[in-house]
């Protein structure tokens, strides 16, 4: 989708791409298999340049 990065001018700043975007599911407290997962879902799945995936914001993310 697009190239980005995730949590910007922080230490924690990295390079990635949106794999995923939730909509008007963000924001709602959902369920994965049988465990519920309190904290509201974000918004942007994010496939990371250096491996792994995280689920941030829109305030999170810039684009590139």
């Amino acid at each position: 989708m697009c190239g980005c990065v995730s949590y910007p001018g922080t230490d924690g700043e990295v390079g990635g791409t949106v794999v995923e975007d939730f909509g008007d599911l963000a924001g709602h407290a959902v369920d994965i298999g049988e465990n519920h997962i309190v904290g509201p879902a974000r918004r942007w799945a994010v496939a990371l340049d250096a491996g792994g995936l995280v689920f941030v914001d829109s305030d999170q993310l810039v684009a590139e």
